[in-house]
This record gives C-alpha cells, structure tokens and sequence, in this order.
C-alpha cells in the first residue's frame, strides 16, 4: 500500500546510484518521488516546497531513519564554485564498511596513503604529484605494480574520489571531503583548516598575509567578503590588490618538484608513546612558496626544547628517522 514514507523510499534509491548531487538537483528528486507518490494514490496530502525549511526538515526525516544504518545524507559546499551539495555517506570507518566498496583492502590501503600525503603536503599545498602517489605503492606490504597503481588511481579519479589538476597533481575531491570528514579531523586534526566565514573544511582557498593570522578562506567565501569589506576578518590586514599577489591553500602553494623529495609518514598509535623522544622533521631544502605569515603558524605542537638540541642529535635524527622506515610531517612552519 503506498504511502507518503514511500516519498524517502524513492529519493533514498535515486540518491543511491549517484556520487553526489547539488542542492538543486536534490530539490528537482524530492519533488519528482512526491509525484510519483502522489500519482500512485492521489488522495495522500502530500506536497512540494521549495523553501529551505521544508527541505531541511526532509533531511532530518531521511537521517533519523538511516541512523540505525549508520549512514547519513551529508551536505557540504564545494570548495571551488561554493555550490551546496549532497551525498550518502557511511559514518563508519571500520574494516566491515570498508568491504562495502568497489575497491580491494589494498587498493584501500593505497588510497588512504595518497591522503594522508596530501593532508601532510607541506605549504597548506593539499596535493601530491602523480610522481609521489605512484611511489607511494612502495610504502605498501603488496606487489601492486606502478602500472596497476596507474589505473587505480584513474579510478579514484573516474569515480570522484580524488581530482586532478592539468599540472597532474592529485586533490581532495568534494566526495572525499564529504564521505570521509570525520576520519580526516580524528586522524589529522592539526592540517584540517576551517574556513574563516563558512567554517567548514578547506583545503583550497587563500590565506592572510600577516604573520600568525590564522585566517584561511575558501575562494568564493573570500570573493564575498572582500565585497563587504577589504580587510582580513580576523587581524583588519589589507587584502592585496591583485589576485597573483593573494597567499594560496591548496595546489597553487606549492611549486612543481618541491615536494618530490618528501618522504612524511604519519605515527602509528604504537610509535606514539615515541614522540618526546623524536627530532625535530627534515626540512626542505626548496624556498617556501608562502611567506612567513603561514610558515609561523604553531601546527605541529613541537616542544620548545626540540629547537636546541645539539648539532650531533640533528645529524643523527634523519638517520634515526630512516632506520626506522618512519615518515612525519615535515611542513615547514
């Protein structure tokens, strides 16, 4: 027997055979399953608003009932247009979600490698060359060829989860960002920036050119701010005239082969009791592509004492880091 459940019933299976959608496109859905409903059993009180209360509370309804699933319907802003969009996604990172995928443990395995070097990618850069996401096959326990990590990673890309740029350098998709939120603020809480106006996450956007302002906007909050007022949010320094001059986040901040040297690894839960012990990172040798205002920030949370150990330990540190086939952050700040 139909009846208006039948409505979340019908958006649910077309949410299901896509990646993401905008909210306009979400809209045009709900309102075609409540004709569909309607058709079906014409007398039902069913009816179709377009105005954002109605919507969000359509949204309450389909999460309340996921809940049990462990899914939700997630909306996030892209970072590149700001258009609002949508997608199902599984709150659960555990090893009997991960089965639920079109992708193998190691391809996986593989995946959560190329983010973890984009989380880590020095400068706020956000990205990697397909130079170090084809190496990363080597940091795996597998025989997954480059040439089969070739096509994997066209995958991730064909699918949505990983873009890339005409310079061949792989980011976080919106997909990603949406799915995977949650893993990414527990597992690197120091390198998920929040965009000053809109507070979500942002890997591409702009950063404030003073010294130590924390301010990271995404372009298109940046655009709408700046019309308001011509001023960082947070510290009143001037933004700067032309747009070549404005601090980039994300693939803009960093230059072509500056990273391809880096190595960085994120600590096991079992190293972690380690940290006191450790060096200080191996810097780069390459000239930061941002100023002093985003090479100052306090991410890392190193110790004070770390600055003065003696000129024997830091000559040993790289030795020590290498023996023990560890990788950390090496982003200058």
């Amino acid at each position: 027997m139909v009846s208006s459940n039948d409505v979340q019933r019908l958006f649910l299976q077309a949410v299901f055979s896509r990646s993401v959608l905008s909210y306009q496109h979400a809209l045009v859905l709900w309102e075609r399953c409540i004709d569909a409903v309607k058709a079906a059993d014409p007398s039902l009180d069913i009816r179709f608003s377009d105005d954002r209360a109605s919507w969000d509370r359509f949204v309450a309804d389909i999460n309340r009932s996921l809940d049990s699933l462990d899914l939700e319907f997630r909306h996030l802003s892209d970072e590149r247009s700001g258009r609002e969009t949508y997608s199902l996604v599984n709150r659960r990172d555990d090893e009997i979600a991960q089965l639920a995928t079109d992708y193998t443990p190691v391809e996986i395995a593989y995946f959560k490698a190329i983010i973890e070097q984009i989380m880590l990618a020095p400068h706020e850069s956000y990205s990697v060359s397909s130079f170090t996401a084809l190496r990363e096959v080597n940091s795996l326990k597998t025989n997954m060829s480059k040439t089969q990590a070739e096509v994997v990673l066209g995958s991730f890309v064909s699918k949505g989860w990983l873009l890339k740029s005409k310079r061949g350098r792989y980011s976080l998709s919106t997909r990603t960002l949406l799915e995977m939120l949650n893993y990414l603020k527990q597992t690197y809480p120091e390198e998920c920036l929040e965009c000053t106006i809109c507070m979500e996450i942002v890997t591409r956007g702009v950063a404030c050119t003073r010294p130590n302002c924390q301010t990271r906007l995404h372009f298109h909050c940046f655009t709408a701010s700046r019309r308001i007022n011509p001023k960082c949010p947070t510290c009143g320094q001037d933004w700067p005239a032309e747009s070549k001059n404005l601090v980039a986040v994300g693939e803009g901040a960093v230059k072509d082969g500056q990273d391809e040297g880096r190595r960085v690894r994120r600590k096991s839960t079992a190293e972690a009791s380690d940290e006191d012990e450790e060096e200080p990172d191996q810097m780069d040798e390459d000239e930061p592509s941002q100023p002093a205002a985003t090479q100052s920030r306090p991410r890392r949370g190193k110790k004070a004492a770390e600055a003065s150990m003696d000129e024997d330990e830091e000559d040993e540190a790289p030795r020590k880091s290498q023996a023990n086939g560890k990788r950390r952050s090496g982003r200058a700040r």
